[in-house]
């Protein structure tokens, strides 16, 4: 039987045979696809290592929740949507793109399995597919083209505006599925006016739409309809598939490398260098990330991956603040370095340049707190926070330490302690202990089952040995045989580390690790967050390590703390999300349940801000000492958050976040209205005397 047009692989362009074109096409788009690619990737084989081959269910996993279902998409309703939509829709199309490639030179051509039923209910799928895509394509090109929300604008000291790249794409994805349903209606069309048997048309689908547009047309427009859009659409294709390695869509090829190899692990630091043990650290010659090709492979990937969709720089506490950081910019401004040192046409470029002073500025690394905000938001799995420690090592090994960082380092070197204190005065908080509340330390042959682990900012601060006073009277009212190692106890070093110090870092573990094995602690117990994460995270070989809030609930729970109701209960308690102990660690219902074990106490929450979503206070470790430059701190917009609320009181686990938050009430004029208290003072003013 006739056909009831000429199928692209019978027909012919100029008088060529058409099936030659429409196999150079794929041939040269294949190969200059492949030929991009390799250029990309030099610059990754040049890299520093970085083992991601390890724990691969657990990768596996990570790609089914984060990129095949884009579970983080929706975190940003309207804008996950339209993402989750287009993204199902290549996802579908995808096999008929394939399968339109070989229609162009073998008639009649199939995927395997997709003839007979199946191929049916794929056709229906595939054409609702195409029409959702059109119109997702349509609510995107109006959110970036004229809504433009803030967190995609590009301020003038990051370079250009990407708007049009990316309405330039959303153009060429509207182009695929109009003239892929072009192509089929037109076919469906011709056999209605032939009277032969025609395929089910999915109603309301571009493809429907355009079959009754076209029910009229004559026999050669509709050939041309079918002809041209075929045409129109591989040549759309491969331009796309090879326009893709160029921007900030490389992305739509690497995601799935990116979360496939993301980092499985929160809280931790990469190692300095990967296959380099500790103690070998003095044999390297340089730390730290200086040129780009110090970065890892994986962070290059990062790099190529970021969508430059603004979530990161969105939820960074320190572009909240207007600091000289955006997350977003760390990934653009390094990708454009590759693509502008390893074009993917001419040779490579000059010798590297220092990253610091040419791409990036010092005010700019160190303005990270390393929160994790930016981390959490990104759903392509990139990576900030070992980049930035990267970049301070680099900084610290050349000198390059700011002014108000250098004595706080220079007395943790000497003292163990950031504030230069003597050793000898690290216990001297227990003085003040009532006799009921001996504190023991660990010396001189004695033991404790349970090893308090202090911490400098509760040992030497006035204000904040109060909370190591209040840990005290709650690790006695549970019963916990507890002692602390007094003088023998150094900084954690949490910041040091990840201030790029790392040498002084190893040096306080290694003291701090044969102190606490020395003491014959069995369980470690801390009130700091940020000590309870390095010893977790960066310790090794160390006795259990758990965070008070969880020793509190864990004793409520068995009956051993007995709490009293709270004095006021129209006092509205809200509780702040110390980074540390939440985005890093995920113990976000354990402070929460312990201040609901307080009798008629009302606690509330800061909806859109709170649990992973938490805004850093800004005042972690050693950025109370840093001096930066900002338009207003991070306590103030988080105390503002508090009042927004309607609290009166705010609650954290932190001593840094007391610190900041309590300094912040004052700053915002908050003063008699609010007030800050740690979980560890509010625990016990409510603690049930015994008799």
């Amino acid at each position: 039987m006739e056909p009831a047009l000429i199928s692209p692989a019978s027909a012919t362009i100029l008088g060529i045979p058409a099936n030659i074109i429409y196999i150079l096409i794929p041939l040269i788009g294949i190969g200059t696809f492949a030929y991009i690619i390799f250029r990309r990737l030099t610059p990754l084989l040049r890299a520093a290592p970085d083992d991601r081959l390890n724990r691969i269910p657990e990768r596996i996993r990570s790609v089914i929740k984060i990129w095949l279902a884009q579970w983080r998409h929706p975190r940003y309703m309207l804008a996950g949507v339209v993402h989750i939509f287009l993204f199902a829709g290549f996802l579908i199309l995808g096999a008929r793109s394939t399968q339109l490639v070989f229609i162009g030179f073998v008639d009649g051509f199939h995927l395997p399995g997709f003839s007979g039923s199946f191929g049916v209910f794929y056709n229906v799928l595939k054409d609702y597919a195409a029409t959702w895509i059109l119109i997702a394509v349509a609510i995107a090109a109006v959110r970036r083209g004229i809504i433009k929300p803030a967190r995609y604008a590009v301020p003038p000291q990051y370079g250009k505006d990407h708007t049009w790249e990316a309405l330039m794409v959303l153009g060429l994805i509207a182009t695929l599925v109009i003239t892929e349903s072009l192509f089929e209606a037109g076919l469906a069309a011709a056999r209605i006016q032939k009277g032969m048997h025609a395929e089910f048309t999915a109603p309301l689908t571009l493809v429907w739409l355009f079959k009754h547009l076209l029910s009229n047309a004559s026999h050669s427009v509709l050939q041309g309809v079918h002809s041209v859009a075929y045409f129109i659409h591989e040549i759309t294709f491969f331009f796309f598939l090879c326009f893709l390695p160029m921007g900030k869509h490389f992305h739509v090829i690497l995601s799935l490398f990116n979360v496939f190899f993301m980092r499985l692990d929160r809280g931790n630091v990469k190692p300095v260098r990967h296959g380099i043990d500790d103690d070998k650290l003095d044999d390297l010659a340089s730390f730290g990330v200086k040129v780009f090709e110090d970065f890892t492979w994986k962070h290059m990937l990062d790099f190529y991956s970021c969508a430059d969709c603004g979530r990161c720089s969105d939820h960074c506490p320190a572009n909240a603040v207007r600091r000289p950081l955006s997350p977003r910019f760390i990934s653009i401004k390094g990708r454009d370095y590759a693509f502008k040192h390893y074009p993917w046409i001419g040779s490579n470029g000059s010798e590297p340049k220092p990253l610091i002073g040419d791409i990036y500025s010092e005010d700019e690394i160190w303005s990270c707190t390393t929160c994790g905000a930016c981390e959490q938001e990104c759903p392509l799995g990139i990576e900030y926070i070992d980049k930035m420690v990267d970049l301070r090592r680099g900084m610290v090994d050349e000198g390059m330490v700011p002014q108000s960082l250098q004595k706080p380092l220079g007395a943790l070197e000497k003292r163990g302690n950031p504030w230069g204190k003597m050793e000898r005065k690290r216990a001297d908080w227990t003085k003040e202990l009532a006799e009921e509340t001996p504190v023991k330390v660990l010396e001189k042959g004695k033991t404790a089952e349970t090893l308090y682990f202090v911490d400098s900012i509760s040992s030497f601060d006035d204000r904040m040995q109060e909370i190591a006073r209040a840990s005290a009277r709650i690790l006695k009212a549970a019963g916990i045989d507890f002692g602390i190692l007094g003088k023998a106890e150094k900084d954690s070093g949490h910041e040091v580390r990840r201030f790029g110090e790392e040498m002084l870092f190893q040096d306080l573990k290694d003291q701090n690790t044969d102190a606490i094995l020395n003491s014959g602690a069995e369980n470690i117990v801390t009130a700091d967050p940020h000590a309870y994460n390095a010893l977790k995270k960066d310790y090794k070989d160390l006795p259990p390590v758990e965070h008070i809030s969880q020793t509190i609930l864990r004793n409520v729970k068995a009956g051993k703390i007995r709490l009293k109701p709270v004095a006021d209960a129209a006092k509205a308690y809200v509780y702040h999300d110390p980074c540390y102990l939440g985005r890093h660690n995920s113990l976000y219902d354990d402070p929460r349940t312990a201040i609901d074990t307080i009798p008629g106490l009302n606690r509330i929450e800061m909806e859109g801000n709170c649990r992973d979503r938490s805004f850093c206070c800004g005042g972690g470790g050693l950025m109370l000492f840093y001096e930066p430059e900002e338009e207003q701190r991070m306590g103030v917009l988080r105390v503002e958050m508090a009042k927004k609320a309607g609290a009166n009181v705010i609650v954290t686990a932190c001593p840094f976040c007391l610190v900041n938050i309590e300094d912040a009430i004052k700053v915002a004029g908050f003063e008699g209205e609010m007030e800050a208290i740690d979980l560890c003072e509010l625990i016990e003013q409510h603690l049930v005397a015994e008799k």
